[in-house]
């Protein structure tokens, strides 16, 4: 009686036995699964966060421009960009019609733009371009236009008038628009098609 009980429980170990092991790679199955869904989530956040920030990488650098070259906008004349720009063209920014022309326009990778990196993070930021370019804010109708405003300001006339040698004055503000695209790829390699690109616009006021 006990041989066969004994015969009886061997039998069963066996089924368990595949049942735990069936039970056991399905487990590992599903964690192999959501840990590489969970790394390629990672890899997307963090590629739409370089974009980003190449993106505001050019309206930083055309800001930059700007400060220094501003007699250049005085006497800048509107030229075609759709030939220099690969990849920031205006089906980007629903508020800008014209496609043709900018007074001013750039490009280049966010490793070049960053100071103090190299190796291995160097190699990463050589794979996020930006590019810009600088035009008269646009009108209502997606134009640019040439937009100006008075603004108040302070001029000097002479220092013998003390503390309050100051008077007011007025002065001319003129509207511009940068347009900015960061995209996950060199400046050469990017296109709308494949690659992810983030557009940014800022609007920038130049006192003259």
């Amino acid at each position: 009686m006990r041989n066969k009980l004994n015969k009886n429980e061997r039998g069963f170990a066996l089924p368990i036995s595949l049942l735990l092991f069936v039970v056991m790679t399905i487990m590992g199955l599903t964690l192999v699964t959501i840990t590489s869904k969970e790394h390629s989530a990672n890899t997307d956040k963090d590629n739409s966060q370089q974009v980003f920030y190449a993106a505001e990488s050019g309206i930083s650098i055309a800001k930059s421009w700007m400060t220094k070259e501003t007699s250049k906008l005085d006497n800048a004349s509107q030229t075609a960009r759709d030939g220099s720009l690969k990849f920031c063209k205006t089906t980007l920014f629903p508020n800008l019609k014209d496609n043709s022309n900018s007074l001013h326009s750039g490009s280049n990778q966010l490793s070049n733009v960053i100071l103090g990196i190299s190796g291995k993070e160097k190699e990463r930021l050589e794979k996020y371009s930006f590019e810009y370019f600088i035009t008269y804010s646009p009108n209502e109708s997606g134009i640019p236009t040439i937009k100006t405003k008075t603004v108040a300001s302070s001029g000097g006339t002479d220092i013998s008038e003390g503390t309050n040698y100051k008077s007011t004055a007025t002065s001319l503000a003129t509207y511009y628009t940068i347009y900015s695209c960061g995209c996950n790829n060199t400046v050469s390699g990017c296109n709308i098609k494949n690659n992810i690109i983030t557009p940014l616009e800022a609007v920038v006021t130049v006192i003259k």
